[in-house]
């Protein structure tokens, strides 16, 4: 019996290209257990760049994706498909982490201590981020977590877009 870590895996190579030709990005694939089921989640984003998925898209690669995982047949017996985005609660651990959240308002803890401030940029492998009025330049290799910090009343860049 294969462990759920190889049915990801295989799975994750069926899918990357279902979800590149629907424009998006395949961040994460995991299968887990639900009672007697397996509950396959899949996790999509733009591929770069500020902005949301919007729900149409996100129905569309969904019908995509299953139709995908009846064709290859890797999950054994029943399952549920979950398909979503990863929402504001990802970490920020790459570049394109950091591009996706451009404009937003960050949390960071680096090598030289804590940073607040709203993405500007990311150019090569530096984050340039607005602290109250002064640019800083934070390279990714300081940065040991980061996360977006949600800000209530302000309208998410991208909201509905799609």
């Amino acid at each position: 019996m294969r462990r759920p870590s190889e049915v990801a895996a295989t799975l994750r190579t069926v899918l990357e290209p279902v979800v590149t030709d629907a424009g998006l990005f395949l961040e994460d694939v995991t299968v887990g257990a639900a009672g007697r089921r397996s509950v396959v989640r899949v996790v999509v984003d733009l591929p770069d760049g500020p902005g949301g998925v919007g729900s149409d898209t996100l129905a569309d690669v969904s019908r995509e994706i299953s139709t995908a995982l009846d064709e290859v047949d890797v999950v054994r017996g029943a399952y549920t498909l979950e398909v979503s985005t990863p929402g504001v609660g990802r970490p920020l651990t790459t570049a394109r982490h950091f591009r996706r959240a451009q404009g937003r308002l960050v949390r960071l803890r680096t090598t030289s201590g804590p940073v607040r401030g709203r993405v500007v940029e990311v150019a090569g492998e530096d984050v340039v981020v607005d602290t109250e009025g002064a640019r800083r330049v934070v390279a990714l290799t300081d940065i040991t977590s980061g996360a977006v910090e949600p800000e209530l009343g302000r309208p998410a860049q991208g909201a509905g877009e799609g």
